[in-house]
């Protein structure tokens, strides 16, 4: 059986030679390559054909969710592993959007690095504990929010997006054809109900009820 060529984007080379270490008598797969920096993994993908890639997030020369997005649209079958210190539910799910088939934190093991290899060749994806861990706490607290979030009136809606468009009171006491005197109403009828205490918070807490 021929291995399965894999490709490290890591500017740590004990990195690098820690998972060529953990892979050395896997014999279906090979580590074809290491590389540094995103330059020197995109003159090698120019030239060579790899089916898993090992894609550190932090890079020298250019962030990994740039990377792995100029990587999905030149290679549309490879399978991308976020390999990252990085731990925050904002990341990996960028990730995941730029491409990525998989998300594994440093610390892992040798038999989860072979889980999530297998998982991506089957066209799943493959996430560690705690990045799964990450991402569902992140789901608990946007679920409480929305649970605790205020009832607003269609007006206050309304509203709430102008404000969010940049309009000040008067711009929008013209646009929906209200005195100034009923936007600042409104505008603190908002504030109130959202328990905060100037225009900009109010916007701030109406996206994590996720109001606008």
């Amino acid at each position: 059986m021929i291995p399965i060529p894999i490709l490290i984007i890591d500017d740590h080379p004990l990195v690098a030679g820690g998972i060529a270490m953990m892979l050395r008598d896997v014999t279906w797969l090979q580590v074809a390559c290491a590389c540094t920096n995103a330059a020197d993994a995109l003159n090698f993908l120019n030239d060579n054909t790899v089916d898993i890639i090992l894609l550190d997030i932090s890079l020298p020369d250019t962030d990994g969710l740039t990377l792995c997005a100029q990587i999905r649209r030149m290679h549309k079958a490879v399978k991308i592993i976020g390999l990252t210190s990085i731990n925050e539910a904002g990341i990996i799910s960028q990730f995941l959007a730029h491409g990525g088939n998989g998300y594994l934190l440093k610390d892992m093991g040798r038999e989860e690095l072979l889980e999530a290899i297998d998982a991506v060749m089957d066209n799943k994806v493959f996430l560690s504990k705690g990045a799964n861990q990450k991402l569902l706490e992140q789901f608990c607290s946007t679920g409480d929010a929305l649970k605790n979030a205020p009832v607003l009136t269609r007006r206050e809606k309304e509203i709430l997006l102008l404000l969010h468009e940049g309009l000040n009171g008067p711009q929008i006491a013209e646009k929906l054809f209200l005195s100034s005197y009923t936007i600042e109403t409104h505008r603190k009828n908002l504030m109130q109900k959202l328990n905060v205490s100037s225009t900009q918070l109010l916007l701030k807490k109406a996206k994590e009820c996720r109001m606008i």
